[in-house]
This record gives structure tokens, sequence and C-alpha cells, in this order.
């Protein structure tokens, strides 16, 4: 059993291994996958970079710091979390991973809609960021996937930078009340369009529609589940955290993209950090 266990291995969960580490824990990191770190095209906008990274880079080299420092690190999906009163167990597909304390730092799922093409275009015009990548559309026709909170959130930063935005909901109802200025498309999509690169959406009537980005806006907090059956308390559906990051269930803590907000490499850095240390205090004055 590890003293730290941390669900994710994106910025959060190496933020928090490496001050776990240095303060002499056993740290056991799971993650399924990068999340949409490894998904970003390039970093340029976080601190002591000397040049850009793709996000899968930045990504190995946090992940080769915890090794280095002792980390165990499992590639695995968790499913099911566990707090019997004295440790917390984390299911996974392929074995289980007990801890004194733990952090989850599973990301923001940004959900992938079953539309063919959509998986070979990921980082080719199709992105799950538009704070990271909007930069790259200046001036250019782009579209948001989604009809809720998340895909009014990513529309609102696009406009401050391309020069149109069209929500695609698939059909789906609107749950958000959008600005006038993004056009509302809520036709069935039968296909994304594009030769290694996107290039518009195929509709099912038969139609095509041309534009030079999609942006993918239909994320929730992969956390979720697993803080409820963990017993964590939630108001208005969002996770209840006290300002050390803490969740209403003692020693279990939460830090990165789960928690909502802005969802940016040097947030979840910093949260990652803060619950981290938590975690070490928690620890240290359960051991009395």
């Amino acid at each position: 059993m590890s003293d730290m266990l941390i669900l994710g291995y994106g910025p959060a969960g190496i933020s928090a291994a490496l001050y776990g580490l240095r303060a002499g824990l056993n740290v056991q990191l799971v993650g399924k996958d990068g999340g949409a770190l490894a998904k970003a095209h390039m970093i340029q906008n976080y601190y002591g970079l000397e040049k850009p990274l793709t996000g899968e880079a930045l990504m190995n080299v946090g992940k080769k710091q915890a090794l280095d420092l002792g980390a165990k690190i499992a590639d695995d999906e968790v499913t099911d979390l566990i707090f019997d009163g004295t440790e917390f167990v984390a299911k996974g597909i392929a074995g289980e991973y007990r801890g004194k304390a733990c952090i989850m730092a599973t990301g923001s799922a940004r959900n992938k809609h079953p539309i063919a093409g959509m998986a070979e275009l990921e980082g080719h015009g199709v992105s799950y960021c538009a704070v990271c990548d909007a930069f790259f559309y200046r001036k250019k026709n782009v579209a948001v996937l989604g009809s809720g909170e998340y895909a009014l959130h990513e529309a609102q930063e696009l406009l401050q930078v391309v020069n149109s935005v069209t929500l695609l909901t698939n059909g789906a109802e609107l749950t958000a009340a959008f600005p006038e200025n993004v056009r509302i498309e809520k036709r069935h999509l039968q296909s994304l369009v594009g030769e290694g690169q996107f290039s518009g959406v195929h509709y099912e009537d038969g139609t095509e529609e041309n534009f030079d980005g999609l942006f993918v806006a239909l994320g929730s907090a992969s956390a979720t589940d697993l803080a409820k059956k963990a017993g964590a308390g939630f108001d208005g559906g969002m996770l209840v955290l006290d300002k050390d990051f803490q969740t209403t269930v003692p020693g279990l803590f939460a830090a990165g993209d789960c928690t909502g907000g802005t969802l940016q490499v040097a947030v979840a850095v910093g949260e990652g950090a803060k619950a981290g240390l938590a975690a070490i205090k928690y620890l240290r004055e359960h051991r009395k």
C-alpha cells in the first residue's frame, strides 16, 4: 500500500507526486493516458520553457521527473474508488491500488462523440482547448461541437480571436444561452472531412460545410463518479473542496482540471502542489 495514491499523471498529478516524493513518501500514480495535455499541439504559455513543446513531450518530462524520484506509475483505467475508513482502494481494469491518502487528478474528460474521422484528425484541426489553440485560428472560421456551458466557454474564448464561430449541436438541445454572434447549427453530423487535416463536416442530410478548425466541447469532470463512490460531498453538482483542495472525505483531495475553473497547465500544477502539500500534512498528522 502506498502513502499517497494519485489518480492521473497529468500536470496536477505529477506536481502532487513530486512534493510527496521529496517528503519521503511512497507514491503510486495511476493513469489511463495523458488526457487533454497529450493532445495539445504546442505549449507556449507555460513558465520556464526554453522552446515550445508538444503536450505529449511536456507530459513525458513530468513522468520522468517522478520516476527518477522513485514514484510507481501504473497505466490503468480506474473504474471505482472506495474508502473503508482507513484507506482508499482504487479499482482498475488491470488491478487494485491502495493508499492512505488519495488525490484525484483525473482531468476533465473531453468526451468524444462517435463521429467518423474524429480520432484520425485530433491534433490536425480538431482541438479540445480554445484557450490553448485559438491563437492558431486568428481571423478564421471555426466550429464548436457541443451544446452546454463548456461549449459556451469555448465559443466565448474563440470569439475574441477568430472570424466566426458555429456551434454544432449534433441534434442536441441547447443547455446554455449562447450570444447572437454564434451561429447555431442543429443538424446531425455524419462525419468529419479532411485528408490529414480537418477541413469541414458532412451532415446526415448529405451536405457539407467547410471550417478551418473544430473545437470539441462535450467534456465533464471524470472525477465526479469516483468522488461520489468514495462518499464525497457535492453542492449544486460541484465537488465540495476546502482551501487545501480536500473533499468532505478526510484524506481525499482533488486537483487540476477535474476541479473546474481555468483549464490550464499552470493552474493544474499549482493546484497539484497545494493538494500534495495538504496530503503530506494529513499523513503526518495521522501517523501520530
